[in-house]
């Protein structure tokens, strides 16, 4: 099952209660390959998503969502660059989001969200992650990060008009997919993101350069 196929099923599945929580139960408990490899492969992105500079030099609020915000992204990137594979790699990218929407799941439990409660909450992170998977699609199909910008500053609205951070971001993002697309294996359970501090830093000084120039 392809995970646009999953997330589809989850929103299509609009039942509440015992039948709407077994449907769900049913696709992250089933038998997966290589499950110590997706569990590594799935704590390198929570670990690149929780990365501070995130937090402390783009801007992104260090908060329940604006962690979520980084963590959907990160799988996406990932499930982006698996998703054109076969076999063992394909598999890998449903694995991952199999252990992601798991991951939610616990974490709510975690936090009090009753059983009843559950389904519907997961129901909505399903569509919130199909919505970002849609709209980061479309923006990286341009070569032009304006797309990008806007996709940013509409999830998490945490910037000023004149702020770097969305455009930091974006320069992130696109680094990410051409670091993920070059990666050839999956088999040492390692992911090829950029060092995000190091991205905003140079970022930040050519932005700096060129206002220089400009004035």
């Amino acid at each position: 099952m392809l995970v646009s196929d999953a997330l589809t099923s989850v929103l299509q599945d609009r039942s509440s209660g015992t039948a709407g929580a077994k449907a769900l139960m049913s696709r992250w408990f089933r038998p997966v390959p290589q499950r110590d490899k997706i569990a590594s492969l799935y704590g390198a992105i929570v670990a690149q998503a929780r990365a501070p500079a995130f937090y402390s030099l783009y801007g992104v609020p260090d908060t329940v969502a604006g962690r979520l915000e980084m963590l959907m992204l990160h799988v996406f990137l990932v499930l982006r660059r698996l998703r054109d594979e076969s076999g063992t790699a394909l598999q890998l990218g449903q694995g991952i989001f199999d252990h992601f929407c798991q991951d939610m799941d616990d974490s709510m439990r975690e936090m009090g969200v009753g059983d009843l409660a559950v389904p519907r909450k997961m129901r909505r992170i399903g569509q919130a992650f199909y919505e970002r998977q849609a709209a980061y699609e479309r923006a990286l199909a341009h070569p032009q990060n304006n797309g990008l910008e806007s996709v940013i500053r509409r999830n998490l609205s945490a910037w000023r008009d004149d702020d770097i951070g969305p455009k930091c971001l974006a320069t992130y993002i696109r680094e990410a997919t051409g670091r993920l697309a070059r990666q050839r294996t999956f088999e040492q359970n390692e992911l090829t993101f950029p060092d995000p501090e190091q991205l905003f830093l140079i970022q930040r000084g050519s932005l700096r350069e060129r206002r220089d120039v400009e004035i």
